[in-house]
């Protein structure tokens, strides 16, 4: 992802504001709601809103008050109240936006736990501030041996620095609970700061850390998605997807979000598709489903004793079948309703290339350009040259 400012220059570093998406327009970080109310004016006689949101390290958001009716601006730098001391962190949106995302989150505008901007952040603020966070990657190193050699069974992801310094967050995953009194101490040693352990899910990891998907994008997770729901194997086999747990999983190793983007449009689809497990009892034997296309709506039915043959039939045909069988009417056999099929393809016409395209082989063979011809041609004229 990259602004107008910071596009993606040598080797994916930023080219324009070299924040590596900390800029100042705020265009080019994860979750980035965009402002369309921000070249309205509001009524007369209406107070702005007097919250704002603020975006911490790797897409945390937060709301803050402005009790000191500040300016503020989206790309704001700003200093707001912690426990203890203060953080700092970049304004993301202002306005009635932002009582649009509390009701979204469901946070309450008069909630105790809304904290209070302090004021903009001085340059001495923010000297504090970026030197704390480059001491994260080093410090993580660190807490890694330090948690492989006390045998924990964890996995620090992230550490965030407090804006002022005085604490540090450390993010990790776990599958099991996990005793770190010892690792507390030991970090509290070597960092010589005040140490907060928070763990978080597989997902909430993935999204903070962000990613490429098997898809070729970024990690939906980290970009647009906000909100983890439950997904299912069922899902994989509403869409007919083979049950392959490295195809299936995402970075995070649990099941991809994005089986459940097309799943209720595969569910209206098979309303209309008689059960799988339902048989289908014929004069010539009881046939048995063995596959199903959604997508040109057919089903395929084979024979007891005789899997071989298949017997394409569509969902109207099998449920009228199901249906005969109900009220014992007798039915002859599946060639039939396939003969029937089998007439309805005959009378549609087949699919012609109206655009006119070119075979995708014509690249194959290297033309000969217009210099070889001339030489063969001054060849031919004049032989004598030539010996």
């Amino acid at each position: 992802m990259g602004c107008s400012s910071c596009a993606t220059g040598k080797d994916g570093q930023p080219k324009g504001c070299k924040n590596n998406g900390t800029c100042g327009t705020d265009g080019c970080n994860k979750l980035t709601v965009f402002d369309w109310l921000s070249n309205m004016s509001l009524p007369g006689g209406v107070e702005p809103f007097n919250c704002v949101e603020i975006r911490f390290k790797n897409g945390r958001k937060d709301f803050f008050k402005n009790t000191e009716r500040l300016t503020l601006s989206i790309g704001d730098v700003v200093a707001v109240e912690a426990s203890p001391g203060h953080d700092v962190g970049i304004v993301t949106l202002t306005g009635e936006l932002v009582r649009v995302q509390m009701k979204k989150k469901k946070v309450a505008i008069d909630s105790p736990e809304i904290l209070k901007i302090y004021r903009k952040a001085t340059q001495r603020d923010i000297d504090i501030w970026q030197e704390a966070r480059n001491k994260e990657d080093k410090m993580k190193v660190r807490a890694r041996e330090i948690a492989i050699r006390l045998n924990l069974h964890m996995k620090i992801s992230d550490i965030e620095f407090q804006g002022d310094g005085s604490k540090a967050t450390f993010y990790y995953t776990a599958e099991e609970r996990v005793d770190f009194r010892q690792l507390i101490k030991e970090f509290a040693v070597e960092f010589s700061t005040r140490i907060e352990m928070r763990q978080i899910g597989f997902r909430q990891e993935a999204a903070r850390l962000g990613g490429i998907g098997s898809c070729g994008r970024e990690l939906c997770c980290s970009t647009w998605l906000t909100d983890f729901r439950s997904v299912n194997t069922s899902a994989a086999r509403y869409q007919q997807l083979s049950l392959n747990p490295q195809k299936l999983a995402g970075q995070c190793g649990k099941l991809k979000c994005c089986l459940n983007y097309e799943l209720d449009t595969y569910l209206d689809a098979l309303k209309a598709f008689p059960k799988t497990e339902v048989k289908l009892f014929t004069k010539k034997g009881t046939a048995v489903c063995q596959k199903t296309d959604i997508f040109q709506g057919f089903l395929w039915y084979a024979y007891e004793g005789d899997w071989m043959n298949w017997h394409k039939l569509t969902p109207e045909q099998a449920n009228k079948i199901i249906k005969a069988n109900i009220d014992r009417e007798p039915v002859n056999s599946l060639e039939e309703y396939e003969v029937m099929i089998e007439k309805e393809d005959t009378t549609k016409s087949d699919f012609n290339n109206v655009v006119g395209q070119d075979s995708l082989t014509r690249f194959d063979t290297p033309k000969s350009t217009n210099k070889k011809r001339r030489k063969n041609k001054r060849r031919k004229q004049n032989p004598s040259k030539n010996e």
